[in-house]
């Protein structure tokens, strides 16, 4: 993908999500280093949480590619610029919750902060990084997409949640029949 793609909204995105990952990995490497240094340096920690890490990130990217993939295909009529939809989808994973995508990159700054293995990162920051990120999904992406989509938006927002942690949906974000 391409900076110049992308329009101005996707752009601060973009620069938020490297914000919070870098801002987040550096808060995280100072203050453990202040506090935290013996799990920092130690290497059974870091034995410990990398896996874990590797597995999240795992999960995070196919919950993106999945609901991406989806988005390009249902979400699209006529040329429109990249990350750009024109349609309401409310099938594949969005018939069982709102923001599948937004879901699945929820996930991303914990999984950073495991690979990382920065103690104040996995349990302070991240957690604070992905309420911030719910808060910010269902304020303005929320009032976007009713703006976006109006009434057919409202109907959908009744009988959908924005989040679900039902099994037959997490099976469906991670691109697998359910």
């Amino acid at each position: 993908m391409r900076w110049r793609e992308l329009d101005r909204a996707n752009r601060v995105r973009l620069l938020l999500w490297v914000l919070f990952l870098a801002g987040g990995a550096g808060l995280g490497l100072w203050l453990d280093w202040r506090h935290w240094r013996g799990l920092l340096t130690s290497p059974w920690f870091h034995l410990a949480t990398f896996p874990l890490g590797a597995l999240l990130l795992r999960l995070v990217f196919t919950a993106a590619r999945t609901t991406g993939r989806h988005l390009a295909r249902e979400g699209r009529v006529g040329p429109l610029p990249r990350l750009q939809t024109n349609r309401l989808v409310t099938t594949g994973p969005y018939a069982c919750m709102r923001h599948p995508m937004h879901f699945g990159l929820l996930f991303f700054p914990l999984a950073v902060a495991l690979l990382i293995g920065s103690p104040s990162f996995i349990g302070l920051i991240a957690p604070a990084e992905t309420v911030l990120m719910v808060v910010l999904v269902l304020t303005l992406e929320e009032r976007e997409a009713a703006r976006k989509f109006g009434a057919d938006y409202a109907r959908y927002r009744q009988r959908v949640p924005p989040f679900s942690l039902r099994p037959s949906c997490l099976r469906r974000l991670l691109g697998r029949a359910g």
